[in-house]
């Protein structure tokens, strides 16, 4: 019995532990603090060494679940990304998540080597262990500072952080071979990355495609879907380890092929992947924190910190400007994207495997990753919205977003009803914009049920109802935001709708039905207004674009930053094909009736 009670407490602590990671998040959206830092702090709180007292020393389960994690991490960003981003910034992407990574590596092992006294290996396997990205730190700090980053630097840092860690954890685990089994040729060593990154990426696609059959022809049970999908991801990242493949590649493909094929529950299985890896990004850092030793850590704080400053300000930096020199980023975007190079769960994750295997000196490559983490969540964790504002990267997001009702259609894959509620101050209700993709088909009024044709206009506390594809939903929110008017709105402009410069000619083709060229579709916004205009654009600059009109609203450095929408209305003195059509009907009846007067 005393046996049953040591489990039964361990699994009450457990989901207390758990349970204060979840409300710590709290903290997190509050202060805008990291959520590593908070679960990690969280973790050394409940260690030996803490308040909880709780000794934990099982470097395996916490290396399972670690891997466990950030399969369903990267499976979640593929699942999100939408192809047309990913080839858009596809090259520069995957240079810093190759190239980029081996240059960090690298420039910090000398630092490394000489403050740590490591031999050249041992000093590259620790440039490796906090050579990654952790992207999805960056963004929950993005977003709960209220901001919005420009969008090709929003996609390249979301794709570098997709693909750089499977590179990042197949030179840890390479150099951890190499000092376990000794010096393999490089041949040898190219042809293991070039078939563990193919073998991946194969596995990923077979898989991801086995995923789809299986959602779209077999009848589950509901609610299952997203279960489904989600062990569908684990499955595909276990076979690839097995076969030593890039488990981590062939999750993160094939999360970016099922987001963007048309599956059943799409949106199920999208909000069931947020609570799995909320839950799984949790259970791994509070495991990683309690494997932390605090009373041993400031012993090599200093040696550990200079690693730390030296990847934040000189070997982040170099990788960024040498990987990107080739592709048009601009000198400010680089800036941002050299800060915002901040590390988290794969770094204190690769710290582990080192103790996973008994190496010399395992403790000091777990206790120094932790200390890099830290110090990278501390500083540039608590700095990137300032970063943003500074070097005019992101602007300020005034528009919370709505909330959404998705329901899927029995019979097909292309279509699903979207619902919004309807405020006095949508710019859906002020101006009846709506995207030409989005048709109208309910309209919840008084708690009945109107077509389009019954409720005659639209009202506010309506509950209206689109007929979208699913891919291009999200999109709609835009036109449902709670947004109050400016308070000195432009005469000229009709709503109070705006864009950033940063938006794409291509974004606003899809949303608005525009008929765009190939070749300018990934032009911003501010390039086509200054080609157009032949000169520094100025506020109040207005610029047509099909049935759109363009608004310029704010200019920073003669570039236009802010822009207002104005959607075509009809002119009574223009000839539309209708008016003409009707005329001739007119004239025709007109020529008739004198034919038979006569």
């Amino acid at each position: 019995m005393a046996s049953l009670d040591t489990v039964s407490i361990g699994i009450l602590f457990g989901a207390l532990l758990v349970l204060a990671g979840i409300l710590s998040s709290l903290v997190a959206l509050r202060f805008g603090a990291p959520l590593l830092l908070v679960f990690l702090i969280v973790g050394m709180l409940a260690g030996e060494d803490g308040l909880g007292g709780i000794r934990f020393n099982d470097v395996h389960t916490a290396y399972v679940v670690g891997s466990v994690a950030l399969a369903l991490i990267l499976f979640d960003g593929g699942l999100r990304t939408r192809f047309s981003t990913f080839r858009s910034v596809l090259m520069p992407s995957l240079t810093l998540a190759t190239v980029g990574v081996l240059i960090t590596a690298a420039l910090t092992a000398p630092v490394a080597h000489f403050t740590l006294g490591l031999g050249w290996t041992e000093s590259l396997l620790v440039g490796s262990v906090v050579a990654s990205t952790d992207a999805a730190a960056v963004f929950f700090l993005i977003h709960a500072r209220g901001l919005r980053l420009r969008p090709r630097v929003a996609a390249t840092l979301e794709i570098e952080s997709g693909t750089n860690d499977p590179f990042a954890i197949f030179l840890t685990l390479l150099l951890v071979e190499m000092l376990v089994h000794g010096q393999q040729p490089w041949d040898t060593i190219a042809l293991g990355l070039v078939g563990k990154g193919v073998g991946g990426a194969f596995i990923g696609w077979l898989g991801a495609r086995a995923i789809v059959l299986v959602l779209n022809r077999l009848a589950l049970p509901q609610g299952l879907h997203a279960p489904f999908v989600t062990t569908g991801a684990v499955v595909v990242f276990g076979f690839a380890e097995a076969i030593h493949s890039s488990g981590f590649l062939a999750a993160y493909v094939a999360g970016l092929v099922v987001g963007n094929r048309p599956t059943r529950a799409h949106n199920t299985v999208v909000v069931f992947l947020d609570a799995a890896t909320w839950l799984a990004q949790i259970g791994m850092f509070l495991l990683l924190g309690l494997l932390a030793w605090p009373e041993r850590l400031p012993q090599r704080a200093l040696p550990a910190l200079a690693v730390a400053l030296t990847l934040m300000l000189v070997a982040r930096p170099l990788a960024v400007f040498i990987c990107l020199a080739p592709f048009r980023f601009s000198r400010r975007e680089k800036l941002f994207m050299s800060w915002v190079g901040l590390r988290g769960a794969v770094g204190v994750f690769l710290a582990s495997i080192p103790l996973l295997v008994d190496l010399d000196d395992a403790q000091l490559y777990f206790d120094v990753g932790f200390v890099v983490v830290l110090a990278s969540l501390l500083v540039q964790g608590w700095t990137i919205a300032w970063a943003a504002h500074r070097l005019h990267i992101a602007l300020p997001r005034t528009d919370p977003h709505p909330r959404r009702v998705e329901l899927d259609l029995p019979g097909q894959l292309e279509q699903e009803l979207v619902g919004y509620a309807v405020h006095a101050n949508n710019p859906y209700l002020r101006r009846r914009i709506a995207p030409s993709w989005a048709k109208l088909m309910l309209v919840v009024r008084n708690e009945r049920v109107h077509t389009p044709a019954e409720a005659v206009d639209i009202r506010e506390g309506d509950h209206v109802y689109f007929l979208a594809p699913p891919e291009k939903a999200p999109a709609l929110d835009r036109f449902f935001v709670d947004m109050p008017p400016p308070a000195a709105p432009d005469p000229r402009l009709l709503g109070d709708f705006f864009v950033g410069g940063d938006a794409t000619l291509g974004a606003l083709a899809e949303i608005y039905g525009l008929t765009i060229a190939p070749d300018h579709r990934d032009m911003t916004l501010a390039d086509h207004i200054a080609d157009e205009l032949d000169r520094a654009a100025r506020p109040n600059d207005v610029l047509a674009l099909g049935p759109i009109t363009l608004v310029v609203q704010k200019v920073m450095n003669g570039r236009a930053v802010n822009i207002g929408l104005q959607l075509a209305e009809p002119d009574p003195e223009v000839e539309t094909p209708q008016r003409l059509l009707a005329r001739a009907r007119r004239r025709a009846r007109a020529v008739f009736n004198r034919m038979r007067g006569h």
